[in-house]
Order: structure tokens, then sequence, then C-alpha cells
């Protein structure tokens, strides 16, 4: 088998910070196998993993993915543990096509996802996520990234109160789970499909041993408030970054259940500074860097270290994803 010749790739309107590209983007010289892909990633695995920790997030384009099978398999040429959707606790509605891999979310294109770590609203999130553009939107469609460490760096200057009351005192979210799923919402997961119940007393089970509160709602759907979540999470490597879904619940977390003004406070259930969340939703804003996807790109995102979120499209557009433990 001829080696796979690839070089690192040069983006439009790609941002660099701390002398590092965001993101690292790498290019095959000529339309690769999968077989191929899968070998250069074992070979360079542990250079992938030290530009990824550096970097945030690492893009490739021409490694010959063309199917939700060719990325099972690019995926598991990283050996990264996986994390399983169905034992997530996700608000997405999503849908499995392999074990690894699913739909990144049913919500329609019309609705624009706000950037957040994923599942920093949860006691349980993964480390990193994959994502991979099966088919690209006719307009629109890219998927935001935004450095969590640089917006935090930017906040301390611009709101330091504001971040010392997230580091002292956290968040709580609250969101109300349907009784079943509902695709029209950006978090419209069924609550027995998020806690993996089929009664009411099941439910409740779980949520009390993850630390929940929780309401019973006359139509069926369920209002559960987490415990208290970090709002500033400090790495092993000793860097902060702003890991949470602040920007996402005060300004998308809306539907016909759910209302963002209600959907988040700090941990000791004190409201956020309306001000403070105005200016990290305006800087996050200018540090965004949108991912151009082409049919067969694929990303891969610490999720420490960056929020990610989606643009409003149109025509068809089908981004698969994967999450790792």
């Amino acid at each position: 088998m001829l080696d796979m010749l690839v070089n690192e790739l040069a983006l439009p309107k790609q941002q660099r910070f701390h002398d590092c590209p965001f993101p690292v983007a790498f290019a095959a010289e000529s339309s690769a196998s999968v077989a191929q892909s899968c070998n250069w990633v074992s070979a360079n695995r542990e250079r992938l993993e030290q530009q990824l920790l550096q970097a945030g997030t690492l893009f490739f384009r021409n490694f010959g993915i063309a199917s939700a099978t060719d990325f099972d398999a690019f995926i598991r040429a990283f050996e990264y543990p996986n994390f399983a959707y169905a034992e997530s606790l996700s608000n997405a509605v999503r849908v499995n096509k392999t074990e690894r891999v699913f739909t990144a979310n049913e919500a329609p294109s019309d609705v624009r996802i706000h950037l957040h770590h994923e599942m920093a609203q949860t006691p349980i999130y993964p480390s990193r996520l994959f994502f991979f553009c099966e088919q690209a939107a006719e307009t629109g469609g890219a998927t935001p990234l935004c450095r969590s460490d640089i917006l935090l760096d930017r906040l301390r200057e611009a709101e330091p109160e504001f971040i010392k009351k997230c580091e002292h005192a956290g968040l709580k979210y609250s969101n109300v789970m349907p009784a079943a799923d509902d695709a029209s919402s950006g978090m419209g997961r069924s609550w027995q499909s998020t806690l993996g119940a089929e009664t009411n007393a099941e439910a409740e089970s779980r949520l009390a041993k993850l630390g929940y509160s929780w309401e019973w709602l006359a139509d069926g759907c369920l209002r559960a408030t987490t415990p208290v979540l970090d709002a500033v999470r400090v790495l092993p490597c000793g860097q902060s970054v702003f890991f949470n879904q602040l920007i996402a619940a005060s300004q998308g977390w809306a539907d016909t259940r759910n209302d963002p003004t209600k959907a988040i406070t700090h941990g000791d259930g004190s409201a956020l500074d309306t001000k403070a969340v105005q200016t990290a939703c305006k800087i996050a804003d200018e540090l965004t860097f949108d991912v151009p996807w082409q049919t067969g790109d694929v990303a891969l995102i610490d999720n420490f270290r960056v929020m990610h979120a989606r643009r409003p499209f149109t025509g068809t557009r089908k981004v698969l994803a994967s999450l790792v433990g």
C-alpha cells in the first residue's frame, strides 16, 4: 500500500493563538482510501494527540471518508474509548448510525444552536468529539468553534467580578424534557431516552443518584435541575477554561417548554449578571472560527478547550458525530 501524503492546510479565516493555528488542518494530496487514512492516523497518533492538546481542534480533508461506516473506522484508528449517546444525558435528539456514530442533532435547519461544551450542563460529559460532514449544506450550516481558554482570559479582563462569582459559586441548569422525543427542538430528547428510564420511578432514581432535583408537569414532561456544576474547569495541565453551557443556555434554550431566562443561575440560586453574559457572548463571537464544511471533511475537537455550535442552513446538511469517553 502506498504511503499517504498529507500536508497542513491553510483555511480561510483560520485563527492563531499562542503561535499555533486554530484549528490545525490537514489535507491528503490525493484522494486517500479509508484504509490508508486509518493507517496514517495510527502511525501519527502520538503527534496528533499533542497537536490536539495544543490547538484544541484538528481538521481533516480528502481523507476518503464517505459514509458512517468509514467515519467509524477512522475514529477507531485513534483508539479512544467510546462515549455512547444512549448512555449520555444529552438534550439533543439523535439517531445512531453505527455503535459509535450518530446524527449530530435532528433540530430543523432554521434552528441556531449556540456555543457550548458538549454536555457541560450535566455531571457526565465527553472529553472529545468528532464531526463528519457526510453532505454539506447548500448554504450556511457551518460549525462555529471557540477556544474557551482564550475566552476566559478575555473575560477575566472585561468582567473580573463575574468570573470570580462563576469560579466560587458555579452554575445550575434547569430544562424541561418532553414525554416523547421532539425533533423540532435542539433540546427535544425525551426524559425516557435521556435518563434510560421507562417509568417515573426509574427516572427519579437516576436523577437522585446524579444529585438533581425535579418536578413532574401536568402534561407528562419533566423539569430537572442539576446539582452545582463548575463554570470554570482547571485541566490537568493547570490551564483554566470556561467550561460550561452558559452561552447556549442563556441564549438558545428556547422551545415550547423552555425559557432561556429560567434555564441557568449561579450555584447559590442568584441570577447571572446580564451585562456580563452579553459580554461573554460578544467576545465569543469575536473569537469564533466557522468550520467551512465540504463533503467528506472530519473535525476532532477537544471538548474541554473548545466550544462548538451550529449555524442555520438551507438544503440538505448531514453531519454525523461521535463522542469520546
